[in-house]
Parts: C-alpha cells; structure tokens; sequence
C-alpha cells in the first residue's frame, strides 16, 4: 500500500510538513539547550543571592542564632553550613567556577581570594533526608552542582553546597500549539498552491483526452509556472500542425476522389458503345464498384471536414433507430433491451460507423443481434451473426481500405471494401476501438468498446 499521497497538492503538503517537522525538531533542540541554560543561570543567580542574604542575617544576627539561621535558610536547592574548615578544600579552575567565585565573593562582600567553588557528587552536599527528592533528576551530569565555600571576616567558613536545578521540560503547550498552528497553516497553503499549480496540468491531460477523442477544441490557456506555460505551448502548436496535416490529406483525397468522376463518366459513355454484350455489362459493373468507392470514400472525407460537434449521445437510441432503417431495407437486425447508455460523442460519425457495422453484420452474417453492456472503463456493444465467420489471419487486414473478401461474399454482396475502415476510423477517433473474434457456436463477434465519458 502507497502511503504516499498520489496528487500533486497532497506531495508538495507532505513534503512541507516533513520540512516544517525538521525545522521544528532542530528549533526545539536549540530552544531546549537554550532553555535548560537559562534555568542553571537563573538557578545559580537565585542560590547566590540567597547566599549573600544569609551572610548579611549572619552578621546582623548574635553568633548564638547563626546556627538556626543557616538551618532555616536551608532547601533542597542549597545548604547552608557555618564550620571552622572549608568544605572545599581545592578551588576549582574552570571558567564556571572561577564565574560562582567571583560572584559569590561580590555577594558576600569578600574578597574573591576567600572563596573556594568546585563541583562535587550529589550524595556528599546533601543528607539522607533530601535524597528521595532529587532522585528524580539523576538526568543532570555532576557539572550542574557545585559547593562553595567563603571564608568570613570573623574567621568562619560559610559553606554552601547547592543541588542540581529544577527539571523543565523541552517544550511547553504554548510551542506545541503554535507547532500545530504552523503545520496547519502550510498545509493549507501547500494544498491551495498545489491545486493552483497542478490546474493547468489537468486542463492539459484534460484536452489531451478530447484531441485523442477526435473533438474540436480552442487552444488551451497558457498560464501557470513557466515550465507549465512551456508545455500548454507546445501542446497548442501539435494541436495545430495535427488540424492542417488533418486539413491537407482530406482536402488532397477530397480532391482526388472528386477528379475521379469525369474519368468514370467518360469511361461509361465509351463502355456503351461496346457492342459485345457480356464485356459492356462486365465494364459498367467495374465502373459501377469505382463509383461506389469514390462516392463512399468523398461521404467519408466530407464528414470529417465538417468537424461535426460533440455532444451527448444516446447509445441505446442511436443503434435502435439504426437498426430499425436497416430492418426497412430487408436486413434481420435484433437489438436487446438495455437501460440507457449515455456518452459523448458525434452523433452523425458514430451512426455512419454503427450503420457499416451492423450493415456488414446483416449481410454477411445471414441476421446480427446487438447488445450494449456498460462496463466500468466505459460502454461496448456487441454484434454477433450467424455467418461463416473470419479466419484469425484476416481480421486485422479487414479493416484495411478497400479490401473484401470474397470468400464470405456471395455475388450480389459486394461493397467498396471501406465500411470496417471507415468505422474503426471513427471509433477509435473517439478514443474506442473494435475487435473481431469467431464465436464457438459459429459467426462472428463484433465488439465495439468506448471510453467512460463521464455522462451520468
């Protein structure tokens, strides 16, 4: 299963938000870095303070209440001790002891000289009571805490020792609403834009449809991105080189079927002149089947030049109302009931095309019954007679112009060969096509199959 969207606007949406997701991923990195370096500074700010007031309650206060001073100064951030020895032996050298110093000293109104900071183990600054509180933030590294401890006027060791900062989570629900925020808003906008961008491409493939079908169309919109004007562009200029190659062989055979008919006229007026009764009558029969052929082949081109409109067809009714004319000329046609069938199509083209087929059918096949299914991909139709058949070797070369075969003919069955041709042209100018194949039970099946068109 694809879990990648197949549209353009769902693409260009999902590879935003994945953009926006990474984005966000590194921003909440660096904001939590940012964040957590915040909160020590803030942390060890605070523990300073604290540390400056209580020397000054030190001072302020007889020396037989320092020891409830420092207690009750005492949290689980910091402890407060005043002891003979330092609990520091060993200053530290780093930048961040040397910065605690130098603000601690300023703090407690000592020289920097007095003080003493390193970092050390959390189990030796606090005593048991305190170590179920901060078991919590074992996530901290030992960096984060530190003891100091400052020598006063009066020749005490003030020692502090201060616990780790208090846990903050990376974010909070104001960036998580305003990630959401955000992962809404480009996906709108990507979706917007993708429909904006990929419109032009559906008109294309749209148009591209209805030039395969045959249909006349204007020249799409050049609009879009530039690489997208470049391909409507081109588009347009294949849709008019195909309209004037179109235009030019029609015109030429137009022309060539139509200068065929003084020779033919001329030939006639001679033939009658033969005396011999058997080779006139062969000689007009022969001028007769050209007649037919240049007759059938001007109709054929005449139609085309017309670019009849395309518009909705009834399927059912159109083959019905065919078949009934044919009936009226003798031929056995049976077409079954079925629910109506719409599609899009040129109404006079496809009844030409229906109009050989059944006609070849009832011909040739002795009485043809037609039946319309509706398929998923689009409508067929199926004629089947109850003729001789095709053998498999001929039933591509049938519907090549002009050819008969006479072997399924009987002599008053003749034709200009052109009615398969002729109505494979049109089908498959209307995006279809036809298909021959001998039925088991004998005859010939003729299926007839167009694309969906999308008319409810």
């Amino acid at each position: 299963m694809r879990l990648a969207p197949s549209s353009l606007a769902g693409r260009l949406a999902l590879l935003l938000l994945l953009a926006l997701v990474v984005a966000q991923g590194i921003a909440i990195a660096l904001f939590a870095a940012e964040r957590s370096e915040a909160v020590q500074h803030a942390h060890r700010e605070n523990v300073i303070a604290r540390a400056g007031t209580v020397a000054r309650l030190l001072r302020e206060t007889p020396s037989e209440l320092h020891g409830a001073v420092v207690v009750a100064a005492s949290n689980g951030e910091a402890q407060f001790t005043l002891a003979p020895e330092p609990l520091v032996e060993a200053a530290g050298t780093g930048v961040r002891a040397t910065a605690i110093a130098r603000d601690l000293s300023v703090a407690l109104d000592v020289g920097q000289e007095r003080v003493k900071v390193a970092p050390l183990a959390f189990a030796l600054l606090f005593d048991a009571d305190h170590e179920d509180d901060h078991d919590h933030d074992s996530g901290h590294g030992s960096s984060h805490w530190f003891a100091a401890s400052a020598k006063l006027p009066d020749g005490q060791w003030f020692n502090v020792a201060v616990g780790p900062p208090p846990a903050v989570p990376p974010w909070g629900w104001t960036f998580l609403l305003s990630f959401l925020l955000s992962a809404l808003a480009v996906a709108a906008v990507a979706v917007l834009m993708g429909r904006l961008i990929s419109k032009p491409m559906r008109n294309l493939a749209a148009a591209a449809g209805r030039l395969g079908r045959g249909e006349e169309m204007d020249k799409l919109p050049e609009t879009g991105p530039i690489e997208i004007r470049g391909t409507v562009r081109a588009f347009n200029l294949m849709r008019d080189r195909l309209d004037r190659y179109m235009q030019d062989r029609m015109a030429m055979l137009a022309a060539i079927s139509h200068d065929l008919r003084t020779p033919i006229t001329s030939l006639r007026l001679r033939a009658e002149l033969v005396e011999d009764g058997d080779a006139r009558t062969k000689m007009l029969g022969t001028l007769d089947e050209m007649q037919r052929m240049t007759e059938n082949a001007l109709g054929f081109i005449r139609e085309n030049m017309e670019r009849e409109k395309t518009r909705t067809v009834d399927l059912h009714a159109l083959i019905d109302t065919t078949a009934v004319d044919l009936s009226d000329l003798g031929h056995e046609l049976t077409v079954l009931d079925t629910a109506r069938v719409l599609v899009a199509g040129r109404p006079i083209a496809m009844r030409r095309a229906f109009r050989n087929l059944l006609e070849n059918a009832s011909i040739h096949g002795v009485r043809a019954t037609v039946r319309i299914a509706r398929e998923a991909s689009g409508p067929s139709v199926v004629i089947e007679d109850e003729g001789p058949g095709i053998s498999e070797a001929d039933r591509e070369r049938v519907f090549e112009p002009f050819v008969r075969l006479d072997e399924s003919r009987g002599p008053d069955k003749g034709g200009a060969g052109l009615g398969l041709a002729i109505a494979r042209t049109i089908i498959r100018g209307h995006g279809g096509d036809i298909s021959l194949e001998n039925r088991a039970e004998g005859g010939l099946r003729v299926t007839v199959v167009l694309p969906g068109s999308g008319v409810p």
